[in-house]
């Protein structure tokens, strides 16, 4: 399957009332701050064709993709072209590069991100490790050198465990109830 892209200006100026713009982030990032029209459905629970269904269109709209920078939706793009839909396109850059470019986002109730949370669980493992290592035994140094590792392999596989657990906790799910959903933060 071939995978596509679109800048966030080239999205803007094609409009398109036959598209949908799908943010996959977590329900709390979404509320937080999401492009105006997006619809959210978080990346931990996109079923393709339950998107489909909720969400028909014309054999000739578009599926555009985003998240904060564009990973995440980059993995629901996989998704969507493993299902058999092609229509799917990366939007580069996520909300970042549609916040940059100026473009009308929706703004609610401030939450710290997903990946910012992950950086705080990691470095307090680090630094447990440390200290552990220092004041109780030895061991706590393999702590902080197996959160390296993960750290190590998250860069490599672009996956990062620790975000993924992260995103299902309940403080990161929002004030919406349905599964897949818009939101007016």
């Amino acid at each position: 399957m071939s995978s596509s892209s679109i800048s966030v200006q080239s999205l803007v100026q094609r409009g398109g009332d036959r598209d949908l713009l799908i943010d996959v982030r977590t329900p709390a990032e979404f509320e937080a701050c999401h492009p105006e029209g997006a619809v959210n459905v978080p990346l931990d629970r996109l079923d393709p064709a339950e998107v489909l269904k909720q969400f028909p269109m014309n054999s000739d709209g578009k599926l555009y993709l985003t998240c904060q920078s564009g990973t995440r939706a980059k993995m629901a793009q996989e998704k969507f072209n493993q299902a058999g839909i092609p229509n799917a396109v990366l939007v580069e850059g996520g909300l970042n590069a549609w916040r940059m470019a100026g473009f009308p986002v929706v703004e609610g109730k401030a939450t710290i991100s997903v990946d910012r949370q992950a950086r705080i669980v990691i470095g307090s493992m680090v630094v447990l490790g440390v200290v552990i290592g220092f004041a109780v035994h030895p061991i706590g140094f393999a702590l902080s050198g197996l959160v390296g590792a993960g750290l190590v392999y998250a860069g490599v596989t672009d996956t990062c465990a620790i975000a993924m657990l992260l995103a299902r906790m309940p403080w990161n799910q929002g004030s919406c109830s349905a599964n897949i959903r818009s939101c007016s933060a």
